[in-house]
């Protein structure tokens, strides 16, 4: 397959994934497609595996690249079992998805006042008249946490602790979104995704740390 089958392949799993984004991960030793004698890539059904398992640690797993290769590396040498790496929750990978209204209020199990709430509250809003799969994630978290009295109102520090790491995200990022060399892109990406991995483990580990003392322990 050319570069450009293999983006048609992967664009549905991934809207994300440009030819930049593949030639990246191909500089970076991540794949190694064939070249033609007249320099053009083609990939095989391998290849397109390959890519896709990084690209699913990256949206799923927040793995940085080089975690992801020391995984393709140990694979090839038989003391890793390649296959697609589940999400954070342990679920299968999350499936494009497009609700209505109605069709989220059903699959995330909640009303219309507290769908109305966590829109008002900045928690989630649609995108057009639809709603996405983090949409729908944020939808049944905060149906559960209801359950513990927990109201979208009491979740605006949530969303306030979000917006700050993703500014700090930016502000680490900037640099490289201002150069105009090839694969700068691509590198603010993967930089991003590290950083917001980074982030997760520090505010699991906090939360933690900040339980057992409120237990005690």
């Amino acid at each position: 397959m050319s570069i450009g089958e293999v983006l048609a392949l992967l664009q549905g799993e991934f809207p994300d994934i440009t030819v930049s984004k593949i030639r990246f991960l191909e500089a970076e030793g991540l794949i190694e497609p064939q070249r033609t004698p007249s320099g053009y890539r083609k990939f095989t059904h391998a290849d397109v595996e390959r890519l896709r398992y990084i690209l699913t640690a990256q949206r799923d797993r927040y793995l940085p690249l080089r975690v992801i290769k020391n995984h393709l590396e140990d694979a090839e040498q038989g003391t890793f079992q390649f296959q697609r790496p589940r999400p954070l929750d342990d679920q299968p990978p999350p499936v494009p998805v497009r609700l209505s209204r109605d069709e989220l209020l059903r699959s995330a199990g909640i009303d219309g006042d507290t769908l109305d709430e966590l829109e008002s509250f900045g928690l989630l809003a649609p995108k057009g008249r639809r709603y996405d799969a983090e949409a729908l994630r944020i939808a049944r978290a905060a149906g559960e946490l209801a359950r513990f009295g927990i109201q979208p109102r009491h979740l605006r520090v949530i969303r306030a602790a979000a917006d700050r790491q993703v500014a700090l995200i930016e502000q680490a990022i900037a640099p490289l979104l201002r150069r105009r060399k090839p694969g700068a892109a691509a590198q603010a990406d993967e930089s991003a995704r590290e950083l917001a991995g980074l982030l997760l483990d520090l505010h699991t580990a906090l939360l933690r740390v900040g339980v057992r003392g409120v237990l005690g322990r």
